[in-house]
């Protein structure tokens, strides 16, 4: 496993930042660091880090996957909702990226529009990774394929059928499946 694996980009808000490459490193790490877990081996990779997790819609799972994954590498992460934040009281998204990226190591958001978490990350000089936006979920996308790959054992010539809503997750599967050679047929319902 690469601990020092250095990404072309800074942000994580599609998928189509990553390299084809890039993205099947993220996912052998990923299952690699989950072996290694479960023999009760750890590395805090993230030790003194601080992920700031903006929420303006609540998620579950979402938040618990975020603040597990810090803890186990040793990071700590801070949950903040949009009541929380000047956000609701007229700050902009400008200045709340300039302001959590003085205090943080990393920021996650969960938001209504894409175009918001594009501004949080243009403004920020920390990393930004998109939790969920109208347009794309690449973290639930590196989530599935990391599971595909855990079960098949490999991605590449794999058939993906997608039935249900042309949504974010749709959107962030095209991006992954043509990145890991799977092919895609995607089957929405009219209305969907």
């Amino acid at each position: 496993m690469d601990e020092e694996m250095k990404l072309k980009t800074k942000d994580l808000l599609t998928l189509n930042e990553l390299g084809k490459a890039e993205l099947a490193e993220i996912i052998d790490n990923a299952i690699k660091m989950k072996k290694d877990l479960k023999k009760g081996i750890s590395k805090p990779l993230l030790k003194n880090k601080t992920l700031a997790m903006v929420f303006q819609k609540p998620s579950t799972r979402t938040r618990i996957s975020f603040e597990t994954g810090m803890f186990q590498l040793g990071g700590h992460a801070l949950n903040l909702s949009a009541d929380e934040l000047q956000l609701k009281r007229g700050e902009t998204i400008e200045d709340t990226a300039k302001t959590l990226s003085r205090y943080v190591d990393l920021i996650m958001a969960r938001v209504y529009s894409h175009d918001e978490i594009e501004l949080l990350a243009k403004n920020s000089s920390v990393p930004v990774m998109n939790g969920l936006s109208d347009s794309f979920h690449p973290c639930q996308i590196l989530a599935d394929l990391m599971t595909i790959k855990e079960k098949k054992k490999k991605l590449s010539g794999l058939k993906l059928a997608w039935i249900g809503d042309g949504n974010n997750v749709c959107n962030s599967m095209i991006y992954g499946c043509a990145k890991t050679g799977i092919e895609v047929s995607i089957a929405t319902p009219k209305g969907y």
